[in-house]
């Protein structure tokens, strides 16, 4: 009978929720006391999305600009 730990790797990558989900880490460090880390993840439809909200406001920041001479 073999362990469990010898037949899966202690290093295994969980499951994307999404297939086609991307994903980014980042880690920063400044001098000896200063260490930062951070990720994010962001579907197509999380890209096409941000897209149309700037959009929106770009159009809306116009429209002010606008009534506003």
């Amino acid at each position: 009978m073999t362990n469990q730990e010898d037949v899966l790797p202690s290093t295994t990558e969980p499951i994307p929720t999404h297939p086609e989900e991307m994903k980014g880490v980042f880690n920063l460090r400044v001098g000896n006391c200063i260490s930062m880390q951070g990720s994010g993840r962001i579907t197509p439809a999380g890209i096409v999305t941000i897209g149309l909200t700037l959009t929106a406001f770009a159009a809306a920041m116009l429209a002010v600009g606008r009534l506003k001479r």
